[in-house]
């Protein structure tokens, strides 16, 4: 197991630079200059304090050199200061990680636990009314928006049900450590950014459930007079599993990914909506710690999925 976690590591330094390359490139050769953006309007600046503050970032350096150092700086995770808040840019993602990871696992947690599920009944019940519920969800929960359904939830649940708050991490003036209030706070936006990953894997383990219970050994395993729970939780349900292991690789980056949207409709103070105001700014260091954290979580997740292999399928050997 030693020699496959270091070999992998090792592995995914080309891709972390990869990352790193692209998103510097795309960063410094997009259109605009983020030290004019930010000081517009400002009183009594002429050229010669845009240009100093230019030097002060080293946005007048050579693009080549502007590389070289931030690949330095880079390797020890030092991105540099905001351009617009004036502080370490990895020290203000890091605030944001803790809020932007919670929605991701619960999201995760409830695509597992409620997809799974869903689509093994589904299959188990092929052609009856649980099923076609099942699929007519699967069709719904995808085709429709993110932002609709948490607006929709907003409107129904919080203004004129009036059980859930609608936006924040924690209501003003609560203990920090008040995990009943922060629950409540997180059961929509997590249930919203869940909804497609229910409907895909609620899809993918019906279809995968129905191929496997047709192979050749489940149909031996039920003529020599197991039990059908038997038959379904050891040989059909662990061979079905083998799929949605391949699926979770990356799955947990691009739930915080995708969290933007739902941070902006519940105003959920994580990761994706701070770095996209970044984005919007070209606020250079922290464009560039949060996509690179965002690698980082990105080889981690497929590491994960790769050691799940060994767990769901024996066939396979972790060395």
């Amino acid at each position: 197991m030693r020699r496959f976690l270091v070999r992998r590591i090792l592995q995914s330094i080309p891709t972390l630079f990869a990352i790193a390359t692209l998103t510097f490139l795309l960063t410094r050769l997009s259109p605009g200059d983020p030290v004019r953006l930010f000081t517009f309007g400002v009183a009594n600046l002429d050229i010669a304090d845009v240009e100093a503050l230019r030097a002060h970032y080293g946005l007048d350096r050579p693009i080549w050199e502007q590389y070289v150092i931030f690949l330095g700086d880079a390797i020890r995770l030092d991105f540099g200061d905001s351009l617009l808040y004036h502080r370490d840019a990895t020290t203000m993602i890091l605030e944001r990680m803790p809020n932007t990871i919670t929605l991701a696992v619960a999201a995760l947690i409830l695509q597992l636990g409620i997809g799974i599920p869903l689509g093994l009944v589904a299959a188990l019940n092929r052609g009856r009314w649980v099923d076609n519920v099942v699929r007519v969800f699967g069709t719904l929960g995808h085709a429709v928006p993110d932002f609709w359904i948490g607006l929709m939830l907003i409107m129904f649940v919080s203004v004129h049900l009036r059980v859930l708050p609608s936006q924040g991490v924690l209501t003003i003036g609560r203990d920090t450590w008040d995990f009943v209030d922060r629950a409540q706070h997180l059961i929509m936006p997590a249930f919203v950014l869940a909804l497609s990953g229910i409907a895909i894997f609620s899809r993918l383990m019906r279809t995968e459930t129905l191929d496997v219970i047709s192979q050749d050994y489940i149909r031996t395993a039920t003529a020599k007079g197991l039990r059908a729970r038997t038959v379904v939780y050891r040989h059909a349900l662990r061979n079905a599993l083998i799929p949605i292991v391949t699926a979770l690789g990356g799955l947990l980056a691009a739930l915080i990914g995708g969290a933007l949207v739902v941070e902006q409709v519940f105003t959920w103070p994580g990761l994706g909506q701070f770095t996209f105001q970044a984005a919007v700014a070209k606020d250079y260091p922290v464009i560039m710690a949060g996509v690179m954290i965002f690698g980082f979580l990105l080889v981690i997740s497929f590491l994960v999925r790769d050691m799940l292999f060994a767990v769901v399928d024996p066939r396979i050997r972790v060395d």
